[in-house]
Order: structure tokens, then C-alpha cells, then sequence
């Protein structure tokens, strides 16, 4: 945002960067554009330096394909001693897990064998222990049986292999109609989350097999088209207030370009265009894409791409900090007032928005864009009224004094 109004005079953009790395807050009401570019950029470039991934699964399912079982069996035995190994070393991300092939008549024996190889494997090569926040998901489910069996599984492997029961966790793909509504009308969604019998974490929407089993053909699947809307929005709905975690898809348009140099000899300056146009047209894809789902309120998405790192974070920080002078101004202006409905500008507010500018300020946070101390200041809010999560009882205690 505001990228238009960035000067493109080399001097002038030096002397402005100078400043803002000495004081850029004082240049934040005189220069929003460049406040704005250069926030952001210092923000995604610590994140990267200090936990570029957040989340990671290791892929027996589309990413990985249909080996031989040998390979497979391998692969599933060799990944599971890296894992060992990370946990060891302290190098895991915070949140680390596989995805297993789906529970369909072909596939479901693949399936189960490599989650048994892995957990059996990582327990042998981890002093019995699993890593921290590890989740198994479960792709194309289109009934509630499939999710019953992953439960079931679970605790035959918990009882096997000595772990406490119930510490196996899952998360469900959302990616076929018939998890949205089965066969007899009825949101088959509820269905899935009860047949987890209180282990999944998170529900992940899956673009493309999404689309494709709507029957929409290769040029429109991607992750702004109205059905995919449609399903997230019915994701939202049916799992509000159950504490699991909603995700979106993946931009599957990746930020190579098509030249690589070889045998030593250089790429030519028009190489070099092309693949610098290639990749500035996936991240701006990307970029959008994330835009979109934040809108949605989908707060998380996958990347398939290192190279996705930077629009991921660029996007995020973005949405919050793009908004947060307006934002700052309505919640301080309604927190002062109490309860009264106010109007900033030409908005209107009243508790309902006022409890979407305190969650505004909590994502925020949540994500990086700000630091508590920033959220404070601007809002008015006390630590304790920030993490209330509630502005009903922001007021009512604000009331009561």
C-alpha cells in the first residue's frame, strides 16, 4: 500500500532512509508512505532473521506422491530421525507435524503404515517423546468415519507406544464438497469436529482439490474465486467458538524465474528481466492472495515456497499497519466514551465494531505487525483490557469505576 507515492529519486530516497533509520516515528505523520514501506520492510526482515517458519509439515501426501512402499517406508523411518534430531538440537519451528495421505479404500493402508513408521521412529530416536505442539493432518476427508478412524488409530498408538492418551493431535483438510454437506443435506462440518473426539486443533482449506472437486476448470482455480469463499465462510460458521484453528490455502504460482545459469557463463541482461518479472508477478499473486484471506478472516495461510517467506510476512504487517492510525483513533475515541456509540469521521461505532478494533489490535500482536507497548499507546487500553479479549467487560469495568 502507498507503494505510488515512494520517491524515485535516488538522493531523495537515501536521505529519507537515513532518516527513518535514525527517527521513524518522526516521520510517520509527515511521510506515511515511506514510514509505512519502511516499517514493514524492518519488521519482515527481523521475523526472517528470528523464526522464519512459524509451522512446518513434512509431506507424505500431493507434495510427496505415490512411491514404491519401500521408499516410502524409508523416507517416512529418515524423516522421523531428523525430527529426532531437531528436537535435540532445539532447531524445530514451534509448531511441526506430517501430512499423511487421505483415508480413502486405495490409499488408507499407505496412509496408516507411514504414521506408525514415523511416530514409532521419532519415539525410539527422542527418549519416547514427540515434539512439542506435533499434529498428524488428515487431507481430502469426505466423511466423519475417516476422522473417527484417525482418532481410533491414535489411541492404539498411545497405547502401544506408552504415551499419555490423548496426546496425539490432527488437523482436518477441508477440500472435497462432501465435507462442507454430505449426502443428506445436512453440514457435515459439526460431524467431522465431533468424530475427532476432542483432538483436532485446526481445519485447513484446500484450494485446489476444493475447486477441482466443484468441477472448475485448471484457469480459475485459485484462491479468490467465490467457492472458495463460500467454503471458508462455511468453515467460519460451523466451527466459531470451538477453539480450533482456521487456515487458508496456498498460492501454487511460485517466485522462480525460468533461466538458471550454466556451466559458469552468466545469464544475459534480458534473462535476468525475465526472471525478475517472473518472480515480481508471483509475489505481487501471492501478496494479494494473503490480502484477500486477511479480509476474510483468515488469519493463517500455507506456503509452499521459501521464496513465499517475505510476501507472507509483507502482507500480513501490511493489512495491520496500513489501517492502524484510523483503527487507533476510533477504539481510543469509543474506550474514552464508554458504551456511547460514537462517530469518528463519517463511521459509526458501536460494541460489536468496537469488539472487531480490540480483536484488530490482539491479530496484530498476535502476528508481529505490533508490539504490545505500540498497541498500548495506541489504543488507550491497559494491559489488562488488552488481553480481556473482551471489550464488553473493557467497559463495563470502565463503567463500574
Amino acid at each position: 500500500p502507498l507503494a505510488d507515492q515512494l520517491p524515485d529519486v535516488l538522493d531523495y530516497a537515501s536521505g529519507l532512509k537515513h532518516r527513518l533509520e535514525s527517527d521513524a516515528d518522526a516521520l510517520r505523520e509527515e511521510n506515511k508512505p515511506a514510514w509505512l514501506a519502511h516499517t514493514i520492510y524492518t519488521r519482515v526482515h527481523e521475523k526472517i532473521r528470528r523464526e522464519p517458519v512459524e509451522d512446518f509439515r513434512i509431506d507424505f501426501e500431493d507434495g510427496y506422491g505415490n512411491r514404491p512402499d519401500a521408499e516410502e517406508d524409508g523416507h517416512a523411518e529418515s524423516a522421523a530421525v531428523e525430527v529426532a534430531r531437531g528436537m535435540q538440537a532445539g532447531t524445530l519451528p514451534p509448531f511441526i507435524g506430517i501430512r499423511i495421505k487421505p483415508f480413502s479404500e486405495e490409499l488408507r493402508a499407505r496412509s496408516i503404515r507411514t504414521l506408525d513408521i514415523f511416530v514409532t521412529t521419532v519415539l525410539e530416536n527422542a527418549g519416547r517423546k514427540l515434539p512439542e505442539n506435533f499434529v498428524v493432518t488428515l487431507p481430502k476427508i469426505t466423511t466423519p468415519e475417516q476422522v473417527a478412524a484417525l482418532a481410533d488409530i491414535f489411541d492404539f498408538l498411545e497405547k502401544q507406544s506408552g504415551l499419555t492418551s490423548g496426546s496425539l493431535k490432527m488437523e482436518m483438510m477441508i477440500e472435497t464438497t462432501q465435507s462442507i454437506i454430505n449426502d443428506e443435506g445436512r453440514i457435515n462440518l459439526p460431524l467431522l469436529l465431533r468424530a475427532a473426539r476432542g483432538r483436532c486443533t485446526a481445519a485447513h482449506f484446500g484450494t485446489y482439490d476444493y475447486t477441482a472437486s466443484c468441477s472448475i476448470t485448471a484457469a480459475h482455480q485459485h484462491m479468490m474465486h467465490p467457492a472458495c469463499d463460500f467454503a471458508k465462510h462455511m468453515m467460519q460458521v460451523s466451527f466459531a467458538g470451538t477453539g480450533i484453528w482456521l487456515s487458508d490455502g496456498a498460492t501454487n504460482i511460485m517466485p522462480v524465474g525460468p533461466h538458471r545459469a550454466q556451466d559458469g557463463a552468466s545469464l544475459t541482461p534480458n534473462q535476468i528481466d525475465e526472471n525478475r518479472a517472473v518472480v515480481h508477478r508471483a509475489w505481487k499473486l501471492h501478496y494479494d492472495h494473503i490480502q484477500h484471506s486477511l479480509v476474510g478472516a483468515f488469519y493463517q495461510g500455507w506456503d509452499l515456497h521459501p521464496a513465499q517467506l517475505p510476501t507472507r510476512y509483507a502482507a500480513v504487517y501490511a493489512f495491520f499497519l496500513d489501517g492502524l492510525d484510523a483503527a487507533s483513533a476510533r477504539l481510543r475515541n469509543f474506550v474514552e466514551k464508554a458504551a456511547k456509540a460514537t462517530l469518528v469521521g463519517d463511521v459509526f461505532d458501536d460494541a460489536a465494531t468496537g469488539q472487531g478494533l480490540l480483536n484488530y489490535f490482539l491479530r496484530a500482536i498476535n502476528c508481529g505487525a505490533l508490539t504490545e507497548e505500540e498497541a498500548l499507546r495506541l489504543s488507550g487500553l491497559t494491559h489488562d483490557e488488552l488481553v480481556s479479549g473482551s471489550f464488553v467487560k473493557i467497559l463495563k469495568n470502565r463503567q463500574d469505576l
